[in-house]
């Protein structure tokens, strides 16, 4: 059966993705048989016409989907009145069980256009051959029919607003469920948070990225840049437990006795999930073991405002006074060089190969120069083993991140990677140099045009 979804305005390249996710977490599938060589033009629109198997399919995704307002069952659609009309008069065995005695109401909304009042009552007039002959019940009506005319987005071609009846498409079905997982976007808000940082992500890409993770009850998953938590909340709260590392255990633990995030998790009731934080370098890691996370959701530092770190010293001129030695009662800091991202994010597939279990997920985010980036990018960091599930954009105009997603699609073992960029990169013999790399530089500098020729160092 065919379901009218309506999304909301944001993230529209992170919409399919979430509702594949959702699909497979809760084992059903979702048909895209309208859009089969159009679905990178479609995800753009805020309406999508998909095939559900049953209606409570519906209630899961607007459940759980964060970009779903609401879910519609399907009557009609068309260009103009007449042929939404003709459409949904074929449609009649889907909602003649509603005429003799159910209580319903029309909604009527327009997509970047407001409808007025006495257009809205000649809109809801036409459809007076229904004979819907039950009582008309504004607030708990038992059903709720819903009229959406589509306008294109920006001015009319005269510079002015579209008139109100110049829509491109309108659509019209029965509301299924409202979408209820929007709101956990106030729950999880960071003005609202008890612990958090510069570096802390917003609540809707949280979840976001929590979603793509599949996380559920008894699912263990692991942030190996967990900072100040954001996306151990959302994973926590969906039933997963996390286990969080970081270079600098002062992004975790914060000032007060207990853990910031420990504090933030208790405030949205999800400590007891929290396994445990501990503060090492991930390339200097003390998993001794793999195959064992359900997924990996982290947001890597690439330089913007906070650099990506590693243990070791960087190189010294010769000139230089060598670092003095630590006198015996004296803690030991270790020292620590830059993290170049291209290297990062090789090591981190690498890494969730070794450490998640077959049909795990790796979960994380890219920056790229929007001018410079290109599908190898991607490709390029993919291993043996590993597979590319999703890629969406967030731009922000001369650069974007990417919500990568990637799924280990193999049962075999593999050893923890090297850490080491030269014997890496001499095993995978890649020309390619990808636009993340050396990002913060890149950043800093404007994203010039003679970017395409800088050599950064790491």
């Amino acid at each position: 059966m065919e379901y009218l979804f309506v999304f909301a305005q944001s993230h529209e390249e992170f919409r399919v993705p979430e509702l594949l996710s959702i699909s497979e977490l809760h084992g059903f599938t979702i048909g895209f048989d309208r859009y089969a060589n159009v679905l990178d033009k479609a995800i753009k629109l805020p309406f999508m016409i998909l095939m559900l198997d049953k209606e409570e399919h519906a209630h899961i995704l607007a459940q759980r989907c964060i970009l779903i307002k609401s879910v519609h069952e399907f009557y009609a659609e068309g260009a103009s009145y007449e042929v939404l009309h003709e459409q949904n008069s074929r449609a009649r065995s889907q909602w003649e069980r509603y005429i003799p005695d159910t209580s319903f109401k029309f909604h009527v909304l327009g997509y970047n256009s407001t409808i007025s009042q006495r257009r809205q009552r000649q809109i809801i007039e036409s459809f007076a051959y229904m004979d819907f002959l039950g009582k008309i019940e504004m607030k708990n009506p038992e059903v709720t029919l819903t009229v959406f005319e589509e306008y294109e987005s920006g001015r009319a071609p005269d510079g002015g607003l579209h008139k109100d009846g110049e829509f491109t498409r309108v659509y019209f079905g029965r509301l299924i469920v409202d979408g209820t997982a929007r709101s956990l976007m106030g729950t999880f808000d960071v003005k609202k948070r008890q612990y958090f940082g510069n570096t802390s992500m917003e609540a809707e890409i949280s979840l976001l990225m929590a979603n793509q993770t599949l996380a559920s009850p008894g699912k263990l998953i692991y942030d190996p840049f967990i900072g100040t938590g954001s996306m151990a909340y959302t994973t926590a709260y969906f039933g997963a437990f996390v286990y969080g590392s970081d270079i600098d255990g002062r992004q975790m633990r914060g000032k007060d006795k207990t853990p910031g995030v420990i504090r933030a998790a208790a405030q949205y009731g999800v400590a007891s999930r929290i396994m445990d934080l501990c503060t090492f370098d991930v390339t200097n890691h003390p998993w001794r073991c793999g195959s064992f996370f359900d997924a990996i959701i982290t947001d890597p530092p690439y330089g913007v405002r906070a650099g990506a770190k590693r243990l070791g010293r960087k190189k010294i001129r010769e000139d230089r006074l060598q670092p003095a030695i630590p006198r015996p009662n004296e803690p030991y800091i270790p020292p620590t060089k830059p993290y170049e991202l291209s290297q990062l994010v090789t090591d981190l597939v690498l890494l969730a190969r070794y450490l998640l279990r077959s049909g795990g997920r790796l979960v994380f985010f890219l920056p790229t120069v929007s001018d410079e980036y290109a599908p190898p990018d991607i490709n390029t960091v993919l291993c043996e083993g590993m597979e590319l599930v999703a890629n969406s954009l967030q731009d922000f105009g001369s650069w974007g991140r990417r919500l990568i997603t990637i799924k280990k699609t193999t049962h075999t073992d593999y050893l923890p990677p090297s850490f080491d960029p030269v014997r890496e990169a001499e095993e995978s013999r890649d020309t390619h140099v990808p636009a993340h790399k050396d990002f913060r530089e890149k950043y800093f500098q404007g994203f010039k045009r003679d970017s395409e020729n800088f050599t950064g160092t790491s």
